[in-house]
């Protein structure tokens, strides 16, 4: 079994590239990753990344317009419905921007973890037989 670099799969899974042969398009559309490369044939569909991209762009977004706000607020004292206006779309427009991105650099990790997508699954099933 080769080698899979974690960085270079989850750069090229940033990138929405297929972290095998980085040239082949990890995602059919906007969040939902296809089934197999269209450039290598690697199987891609079976990865989930579930709750783990969400929870990490609400992390990274936070932390860039929690202070850019404070910023504002505290230098301009801009109009208070304005700035609130102005908050929520660069929230919004932000957290559109960096969920692909972020979903794609978690499909690259499961993938050079050699990690099936059905982990948890697994183990609750077993929790759930009875004895």
């Amino acid at each position: 079994m080769s080698e899979r670099s974690i960085t270079t799969a989850m750069w090229r899974g940033f990138r929405r590239l297929c972290p095998n042969c980085g040239r082949g398009a990890a995602f059919k559309g906007y969040l939902k990753v296809a089934p197999v490369c269209d450039h290598c044939g690697e199987q891609l569909g079976h990865f989930r990344a579930d709750d783990g991209p969400a929870w990490a762009t609400i992390f990274i977004v936070a932390h860039v317009i929690v202070p850019v706000a404070l910023w504002i607020e505290q230098g301009y004292s801009p109009p208070l419905l304005a700035f609130v206006i102005a908050m929520l779309l660069a929230t919004l427009l932000m957290t559109l921007a960096v969920l692909p991105l972020v979903k794609g650099a978690f499909v690259g990790l499961m993938w050079a973890l050699r990690l099936r997508g059905d982990e948890r699954h697994d183990q609750m099933e077993e929790k759930r037989r009875p004895e």
